[in-house]
């Protein structure tokens, strides 16, 4: 019997714009646009945030009226609807559930793996919590416990390990430096791409 087919999809890059794109150009900070695609240590790359936030007086109340701005990317919702039909679908992103309601309610509440932040009583983010080290990698080798065929869809450093546990994976609109790098993923640049890679990876039917 053929195993049930699961989709993990990363989030911004994918599904919705850089969050902290947007908040860089809401606030002006341009070293605020240094994100995952361009530091492969994620533990560097949130200290560096956390610095940089603090130093500027930053709030979680300014990026949320950011995120609150945001949607997803053109295209997603048809692509969503069209997945999801087709097997069952899980976001696991490097965001924080802190910031992402009002997207989550655009994409209408799809179940996503993320991690929080420790924000003090003024409103300024202090530190933050992995709720499990690797975490994308750890939920698709979880999934496979379970005996479920792994799709999986990303386009950063942060999403390597996730590509390379799942069954097929696929890089998503990444940098050419990236996939120069990882040469051993297709790479897909549209939605309709990416929905043939996972039809031909997952039997999906078109």
């Amino acid at each position: 019997m053929a195993k049930p087919v699961l989709t993990c999809l990363d989030m911004e890059g994918v599904l919705t714009p850089e969050i902290w794109l947007a908040v860089a150009d809401k606030t002006g900070i341009a070293d605020l646009k240094v994100t995952t695609r361009d530091i492969p240590d994620y533990d560097e790359l949130m200290q560096l945030r956390l610095k940089i936030l603090a130093d500027h007086q930053v709030r979680i109340s300014d990026i949320r009226e950011v995120v609150a701005k945001l949607g997803p990317l053109e295209g997603v919702p048809a692509f969503l609807d069209w997945l999801r039909v087709r097997c069952q679908v899980i976001i696991l992103s490097d965001t924080f559930y802190d910031l992402v309601a009002p997207l989550m309610q655009q994409l209408q509440y799809p179940t996503i793996f993320c991690h929080t932040l420790d924000i003090d009583d003024d409103g300024f983010i202090r530190n933050y919590h992995l709720r499990q080290a690797d975490q994308k990698r750890q939920a698709v080798a979880a999934f496979k416990s379970l005996n479920f065929h792994v799709l999986a869809a990303g386009d950063s450093y942060n999403d390597i390990s996730m590509l390379k546990e799942a069954d097929s994976g696929v890089l998503f609109c990444p940098p050419d430096s990236i996939a120069s790098e990882f040469p051993q993923f297709p790479v897909s640049r549209t939605y309709s791409e990416l929905q043939e890679e996972f039809c031909r990876a997952g039997g999906l039917a078109p």
